[in-house]
């Protein structure tokens, strides 16, 4: 990924000089990207395998479905949230490749801590610690590839980070079946935290950090803004006000099958742990990591041929995917239900690179971890602690009537809230010129 820049001249702290002539070359940028890209990959293995794990933990501690929904989705999204508000507005100040060095050695440990827990309430701290460390991971990273990489490649760069989600989720679901099969719950742990602990080495001594602005040749833009300075300068655009309802909707739809499908196909479908395992990779690992490309290559060409397409096509292909997201959850043979499902899941993440992209083009330079920060805790508190919670507070309701298949029915139900997240997510392209028009007006000023 060529961000057309060709030498990397590092200050006497082995950053990179605040200096207007510096540039930083391809390789470097496209080395720093691949760093981050392995440390979002380490954050999703942590934070999904709790999902493979859903029906051994509620046994041992006889737990509900409504209470796992809370352990994987509110006690770890909520300290995630809130703590990512103060620590990006920290990435806007500081030293961010020390943030997530730090970060991740943080919730490393804690997925440790998880599989030594005692008791059920000893998890949820656990799983709360995990959420703190990882607040640290995604505000920081979007900073510095926006300072890495220029706008016309930005998407890409954005989309390459965000697959991480995916190929984390697929080694949790795969490596997490191969454990589930063969050691116990707690044993999984211990083995899935503890390479991290080694990433975080990596990172703090061979990424450099950079001056803001790098990419687009210029100097942060007035000194840093105030958290209420920065959610007035966004909330006062339309196009991010559209970009934020609609993913809401759409990442309930996303975080519930990340959460819940491993459960799915064990429970409704009868299918073994390690199987299930196996197809859950293959499906979330490339289907995720192919709809998260398409996005953000379309999101990159879209903005120079056609810029009001970048949110508006990118929406509608996200919706052309929820049929088959019905009919997987509906057929009754497994195997089609999987051959439904990889479709569905690609194209339901066709609408994540443009969005986090338009969310860094939308902000100031001296606002975006933060802007960053902004959108992950309005997408986590709704997806990541809502989303789950909905399918096992459904579920539960679901089995009165229909016993084991309420989690079937559970998940449908939550399809329809994404239809109306892509319309409103399209919507947005409607005033996102004039918006970014806006942010390179005042940079001139």
């Amino acid at each position: 990924m060529n961000n057309n820049t060709d030498i990397n001249k590092p200050s006497e702290n082995g950053d990179i000089a605040a200096n207007d002539d510096i540039k930083v070359s391809p390789g470097y940028a496209n080395y720093v990207l691949g760093v981050l890209f392995i440390v979002y990959v380490f954050n999703f293995i942590d934070r999904q395998a709790m999902s493979v794990f859903i029906g051994p933990i509620k046994e041992e501690f006889n737990a509900s479905d409504t209470q796992m929904g809370l352990l994987v989705g509110f006690a770890f999204a909520l300290l995630y949230t809130f703590a990512g508000i103060p620590i990006a507005r920290l990435a806007d100040r500081s030293n961010r490749r020390n943030i997530i060095a730090i970060g991740l050695t943080v919730w490393s440990a804690m997925t440790i801590v998880t599989g030594l827990a005692k008791s059920f309430s000893h998890l949820v701290i656990a799983r709360i610690g995990v959420g703190i460390g990882e607040a640290a991971g995604t505000p920081p990273a979007h900073s510095l590839i926006a300072d890495y990489f220029p706008i016309n490649r930005r998407a890409t760069a954005l989309a390459v980070y965000s697959s991480g989600v995916f190929v984390g989720s697929a080694i949790a679901y795969l490596g997490g079946g191969f454990l589930r099969e063969h050691f116990d719950w707690r044993t999984a742990f211990i083995i899935l935290g503890a390479p991290g602990l080694l990433v975080a080495l990596i990172l703090r001594f061979t990424v450099k950090e950079p001056p803001r602005g790098l990419s687009e040749h210029r100097s942060n833009d007035s000194g840093a803004s105030t958290f209420k300075e920065t959610l007035k300068f966004l909330l006062s655009s339309p196009s991010w006000v559209c970009l934020m309802a609609g993913a809401s909707c759409l990442s309930i739809i996303g975080y519930g099958i990340m959460m819940w499908g491993y459960e799915f196909y064990g429970r409704i479908h009868g299918m073994s742990p390690i199987v299930v395992g196996q197809w859950m990779a293959l499906i979330i690992g490339m289907g995720g990591c192919a709809g998260t490309l398409l996005g953000g290559v379309l999101a990159d060409r879209l903005a120079v041929s056609k810029p009001s397409h970048v949110i508006r096509i990118p929406g509608l292909l996200t919706l052309a995917g929820m049929p088959f997201g019905v009919a997987a959850l509906l057929v009754h043979s497994s195997t089609l239900s999987l051959i439904f499902l990889f479709p569905f899941y690609m194209l339901l993440n066709v609408y994540i690179p443009p969005m986090y992209s338009a969310n860094q083009n939308l902000a100031k330079l001296n606002m975006r971890a933060t802007a960053s920060a902004i959108v992950l805790f309005i997408i986590n508190i709704v997806g990541a602690g809502a989303g789950p919670f909905i399918v096992g507070a459904l579920s539960d309701f679901f089995a009165i009537s229909h016993g084991d298949q309420g989690l079937r029915y559970a998940l449908v139900a939550t399809i329809a809230i994404g239809v109306i997240g892509c319309g409103i997510f399209a919507l947005s392209s409607r005033w996102l010129r004039q918006d970014l028009q806006r942010v390179q007006d005042g940079a001139m000023a």
